[in-house]
This record gives structure tokens, C-alpha cells and sequence, in this order.
């Protein structure tokens, strides 16, 4: 065995996770949520940058403004699902910076001083977040339902502000009966790798 994680733990993130479509009606608590940060936030970024944002819907008036903007193939699972995230990229993350980069603080301005390059880069480093996100979601042994079927600019104004700019919207929750779809192949190694 070449990994070093346990096979069960594999299956668990991996082999045997999916994207579930479907999902009982037990709730996930905030402190599940927490968990799954406290443990995601560690993963690997550009310069230590976090901009990843997490806009969890609870409330039926929220959820219901959101379904309103989800593509029609996802809103019956958005509007079933026990909890469901809004993620974000936070397109002023520089500001974090001094902090989160105390080695070069001055990275704040040399690098992200233009707004274009801040959203670039909040899009590349907050997309890492979220997979780990997603991970930490299967790892609390929930399912993740990712969407990027929904009405962008719609999210925003509904949900964000101008400075945060909506990747996913992700459902939670254990999954329910016929939650998934089968499973979709995968590249094989050798069509992905390749040695110089």
C-alpha cells in the first residue's frame, strides 16, 4: 500500500463519497460545522490567503430566497437539504494578510493592490478552500450536494455584497434514499500524468 491513510478512511473521503442528491431530515448542528472548519482551515493556500467565505442558510425565509435563484434541476434538494452553504470568495482578503503572512506583511499592498488581481486570486485560493471544505463535510461523515447551477448575481445581491464573489452554493446532511446518481468514470493515470 503506497497511502498512508487507513483504506477505511479513503472509502470514506474518496472511493465510496459522492455527491448526494438527497438526504434525511437530521439536522447538522453548528457545532458539526465548526468541526469541519476547525479541521478544513489548515489546508494549503497561496500566501496562507482565507478567502474563503461560509454563508449558511438556516432560516425557511432564506432558504426560500435562495431556491429562488437555484437553476431548476437543484432547487427541490436546496429547498429539502438540512443546511445549506453559500460559498464565497472574498475579493478584500488582502486585508487578513498582515495576519495571516506576518513573514512579509507588506504582501498586502505589493502583490493585491489591484482589484483584479485580488479577485483572480481570491477565486483560485477560495475554490482550494472549498474542496477542502467538501472534504471536511465527508470526513464529519455527511454528504455534500456542490452546485454551481444557480443565478450568480442574484446570490450576491441577495446574500453578499460587492466584495464577495459566490462559487458554490454546497447541501449538507446525511444522505437519504436514492441519493445518488451513478457514479461518473474518471480519468485513468496514465491519461493524466505525464513525466518531463
Amino acid at each position: 500500500m503506497s497511502l498512508v491513510l487507513d483504506l477505511a478512511a479513503q472509502d470514506l473521503l474518496f472511493r465510496e463519497a459522492r455527491t448526494a442528491n438527497a438526504f434525511t431530515g437530521e439536522p447538522v448542528t453548528d457545532d458539526q460545522v465548526r468541526a469541519i472548519y476547525d479541521l478544513v482551515k489548515y489546508g494549503p493556500t497561496s500566501m496562507n490567503q482565507s478567502p474563503l467565505r461560509i454563508t449558511l442558510v438556516r432560516s425557511p425565509e432564506a432558504r426560500e430566497r435562495l431556491v429562488g435563484h437555484m437553476a431548476e434541476g437543484n432547487r427541490p434538494k436546496t429547498a429539502t437539504a438540512p443546511l445549506v452553504a453559500i460559498l464565497s470568495a472574498d475579493n478584500e482578503f488582502h486585508e487578513e494578510l498582515p495576519h495571516l503572512f506576518p513573514h512579509f506583511p507588506q504582501a498586502k499592498d505589493a502583490f493585491f493592490a489591484e482589484r483584479p488581481v485580488r479577485e483572480g486570486s481570491a477565486a483560485l485560493n477560495a475554490a482550494l478552500q472549498a474542496a477542502y471544505f467538501i472534504i471536511g463535510v465527508r470526513a464529519a461523515g455527511l454528504a455534500a450536494g456542490p452546485m454551481t447551477g444557480f443565478d450568480s448575481e442574484g446570490v450576491r445581491k441577495e446574500f453578499l455584497d460587492g466584495d464577495h464573489t459566490p462559487l458554490m452554493v454546497v447541501n449538507i446532511g446525511r444522505p437519504g434514499p436514492d441519493a445518488w446518481f451513478p457514479r461518473g468514470p474518471r480519468l485513468e493515470f496514465e491519461q493524466v500524468v505525464t513525466t518531463v
